[in-house]
């Protein structure tokens, strides 16, 4: 297949491309390389005769419309996003502008492409929309997890732009017959993932013998998904996805953010002791995050019956998989955190 990714450098984008380049698909990258991407966490994938990377906004029409036109894409896959919470609520415009007028620009640069295509190909066409369980807002303890029915409700300006880039989808389907699907998935974590996010944040902190901040009492609860899963589940979408189709992509982990924090502090102590002591002794509690939502749950089992997957990892698997990358990708992380990354404020736990 010949296929357009948006946001192919970030975390979640640059797997799915390592991914679909070994399966031996064509794929251009349309990425701006904002603070977040790695263009060397596509490896071989980057410079692949069957890859391309054209650097551009998904909220440019010129800049989206020049990448149809050199990938002349049978699907799209759509996983640029502003995706962190805590830089939501300090600037909420840039992620309105990208997840939103973003998705808004691929939509309709989507819609004359398809348009355009012959009968065989327009029928095969897809336009895959990648989500987040945080537009369904909040559960407690004891709740079912999301499904696909779950009614929205986001309580964040993340989980606000991702809830009204999934409705365009929706609406783009609906209205204009584009054939859409979208999925929403959990946390994700693994190897390549930028240090503002819990897992590398806790884990390099710990290393470095700094503070390992944690929102209120760390009782919040997230499912969490290896990127390596979810990725899987993607590539599987294309395949097996119908249009007008919901897939909840979950891996049944739930923790609570302290219970990672001290998971992350024991394989640490056992990978690279230090001579200090234990590292759970430098957890610190902060002040809780505005509107912080209690707990994120997906239930994957309509999305493992209809596209034959299921998560592989476990937690411990995952996150002792994980924290070994990190401890031999100093070379990669090691930069961010003394260079481009120095500054920037650094989230406690999510």
């Amino acid at each position: 297949m010949r296929l357009l990714v948006t946001g192919g450098l970030g975390f979640i984008g640059s797997a799915v491309v390592r991914r679909l380049i070994g399966q031996g698909h064509q794929v251009l990258t349309l990425d701006l390389a904002t603070y977040a991407a790695s263009p060397e966490a596509l490896g071989t994938a980057l410079k692949h005769p069957s890859h391309i990377w054209l650097r551009g906004d998904i909220t440019d029409f010129e800049a989206v419309a020049e990448a149809f036109r050199q990938a002349d894409p049978d699907a799209v896959m759509h996983l640029a996003a502003e995706s962190h919470v805590d830089r939501s609520i300090d600037g909420p415009t840039a992620f309105v502008e990208t997840n939103v007028t973003g998705t808004l620009v691929m939509l309709q640069t989507a819609l004359a492409h398809w348009r355009a295509l012959p009968e065989g190909r327009k029928d095969a066409f897809r336009f895959h929309h990648v989500s987040t369980d945080e537009v369904f807002g909040a559960l407690e303890p004891g709740d079912p997890a999301f499904n696909e029915a779950t009614r929205y409700d986001p309580r964040s300006p993340y989980a606000a732009t991702k809830a009204a880039s999934d409705h365009l989808v929706r609406a783009w389907q609906h209205t204009y017959g584009l054939p859409t699907y979208i999925t929403n998935t959990t946390n994700n974590y693994g190897p390549w993932q930028f240090p503002e996010k819990l897992i590398p944040l806790v884990a390099l902190n710990a290393l470095d013998g700094r503070p390992l901040p944690v929102y209120g009492k760390g009782d919040n609860i997230r499912d969490w998904i290896h990127v390596e899963d979810h990725a899987e589940a993607l590539c599987l979408c294309l395949e097996r996805a119908q249009p007008g189709g919901t897939y909840g992509l979950g891996a049944r982990q739930e923790r609570t953010n302290l219970q990672v924090v001290y998971a992350i502090c024991a394989v640490l102590d056992r990978l690279r002791p230090d001579p200090a002591g234990p590292r759970a002794r430098l957890i610190t509690h902060v002040a809780d995050r505005p509107g912080h939502d209690f707990r994120y749950a997906m239930d994957p089992a309509a999305a493992e019956a209809a596209i034959g997957w299921r998560a592989r990892y476990s937690f411990e698997e995952g996150l002792e998989q994980t924290l070994g990358w990190y401890l031999a990708n100093e070379a990669w992380w090691g930069p961010i955190r003394a260079g481009r990354y120095a500054g920037k404020r650094l989230g406690a736990a999510a």
